[in-house]
């Protein structure tokens, strides 16, 4: 990754010295991040995921303020210990709060503050990728999902991510021509024991689904996949673990939110993501238990193939996730509004009488949440504790 830098140096002979420092400290933070750091001018200041303003000594007060109107928002003054450079940046933030602009100083230990824009490096990088991302709702969210619709209008003004509606008869025909193209996760669960001509119509269901991101060039969908019963007598778990495994973020029920969640959640950590609902609260031991039909197939270290959960028919998933940490996430539909809590995974679950994947979690924050707060019903989850990043990710998305 590069990171652009804006250096600001006095025309002074402390400059010469504060150099010498400057830029050797700059060659071990690009070893310690893995990122490039490259030196810039105002006409490619806007190239970068996320740029820094190197404050690289005293005197410097006046040169940022000249330039301050052509750099990109938030400010990051980053420091060192020598030539004033923390002096200077505690000037230039207290400026920035008088004028209400949005700034943070980054320094400590080199350990500290390689880390800072490692967080601060996936949170930017999220942002630009998701500046202008193309969703999909293939059909209306399912009848009992009353507080998941999403205004496309707000969405694209908002934040930029435009929302695109293609119809069930749209989706219909694409599942009628019966084709999909064969690939590794086709093959994987084909592999499995399971009823191979109930397998095929599921894949019929990934194949239209496939097809329609390409041709709507989308980054993610989300489908009233419950018509798919009384219609083609089949399911769209296959489709939606496919999908998700090959990096395109689909959701069920047409939960518009829960798919933006998955993708602000699966830019941040890198992670394949689940979505779940909750099934049952233990507010004593604060621990909940989530469940669903479906779930990325390159996320379990192992599943088996079942009837969906609800209908008894067609392909549903039972993965077997990693013990351990886990991060529990959730916003509105306008990205201003989220929860999210590490936690832990106790254990998998086979009860007869839930969705087909099922994981018992101790959260790290009071889950209450989900009995007053509650964005919604569906939650997205993901092995690893990412909850400090996604606070950061939401800490500068304020628009």
């Amino acid at each position: 990754m590069k990171v652009g830098v804006y250096y600001v140096v006095s025309a002074t002979a402390a400059a010469s010295i504060a150099n010498d420092g400057n830029f050797p400290w700059l060659e071990k933070l690009s070893g310690m991040t893995g990122f490039d750091f490259e030196v810039t001018d105002m006409e490619h200041i806007n190239d970068y995921d996320m740029v820094v303003d190197f404050i690289g000594g005293g005197g410097t007060e006046g040169i940022f303020l000249k330039d301050m109107d052509r750099l990109p928002k938030p400010y990051f003054l980053l420091t060192t210990g020598a030539n004033n450079s923390l002096a200077a940046s505690m000037e230039i933030l207290s400026y920035l709060r008088q004028h209400d602009l949005p700034g943070e100083i980054i320094h400590g230990s080199d350990e500290f503050v390689a880390s800072r824009l490692k967080d601060l490096a996936a949170v930017f990088k999220t942002r630009k990728k998701l500046d202008g991302f193309r969703l999909a709702r293939v059909g209306e969210p399912s009848d009992w999902l009353i507080s998941s619709g999403v205004d496309a209008a707000e969405s694209k003004k908002l934040n930029n991510i435009e929302i695109v509606d293609v119809t069930m008869d749209e989706f219909m025909t694409e599942i009628a021509k019966r084709e999909y193209v064969e690939n590794e996760y086709t093959k994987l669960i084909k592999s499995k024991k399971y009823d191979e001509k109930e397998i095929e119509e599921a894949l019929y269901i990934y194949g239209a689904l496939r097809r329609i991101v390409d041709k709507y060039q989308l980054n993610g969908l989300t489908v009233r996949c419950f018509d798919l019963l009384d219609t083609v007598h089949s399911t769209g778990c296959s489709a939606l673990a496919i999908l998700n495994a090959e990096g395109i973020y689909a959701s069920c029920e047409g939960d518009v939110p829960a798919l933006i969640s998955m993708a602000v959640l699966g830019e941040l950590s890198g992670k394949p993501v689940f979505m779940a609902n909750p099934s049952r609260i233990d507010t004593d031991h604060n621990q909940i238990i989530f469940a669903h039909c479906t779930l990325p197939i390159n996320m379990p270290s192992d599943f088996e193939i079942m009837t969906h959960f609800e209908s008894q028919i067609g392909v549903a998933f039972r993965g077997k996730l990693q013990e351990g940490p886990i991060t529990v996430f959730k916003c509105n539909g306008l990205m201003n509004k989220y929860f999210v809590t590490g936690g832990t995974l106790l254990r998998n679950l086979s009860e007869f009488n839930l969705c087909r994947t099922q994981i018992e979690l101790k959260l790290d924050k009071p889950v209450t949440y989900f009995l007053t707060e509650s964005i919604g019903n569906h939650h997205l989850i993901i092995e690893g504790d990412y909850s400090r990043l996604v606070d950061e990710f939401f800490k500068w998305n304020q628009k």
